[in-house]
């Protein structure tokens, strides 16, 4: 049982892609980053204090490849009210085709 909830942990760490992108974000009304310029404003300042929080090794690594980091920088910027855009958050829903969504 340990060993099947270390293996969990371990795919879940993996499955976690990079998203510093502003069309992988939204706003929790639904509407995307980068489709308004006062939106991606609110995101790009966002993103700029995020980044030294990510790269902090108490939240996060000084790896911005790691998983820890964009982990970090992910729950920095649900603070800041941007979340991930549903399917397009994990590399999982290419490989499934939206499976995860359904």
């Amino acid at each position: 049982m340990r060993m099947m909830l270390a293996l969990g942990a371990l795919l879940s760490l993996a499955c976690v892609s990079a998203g510093e992108a502003p069309s992988n974000y939204q706003s929790y009304q639904g509407i995307r980053a980068d489709s308004d310029p006062v939106l991606l404003a609110r995101y790009d300042r966002a993103l700029h204090y995020c980044e030294p929080e990510a790269y902090s090794w108490y939240r996060g690594s000084p790896d911005p490849n790691s998983s820890m980091y964009i982990l970090a920088l992910r729950a920095c910027l649900y603070r800041h009210s941007f979340v991930d855009r549903g399917a397009y958050a994990y590399p999982t829903s290419a490989v499934f085709q939206h499976f995860l969504d359904r």
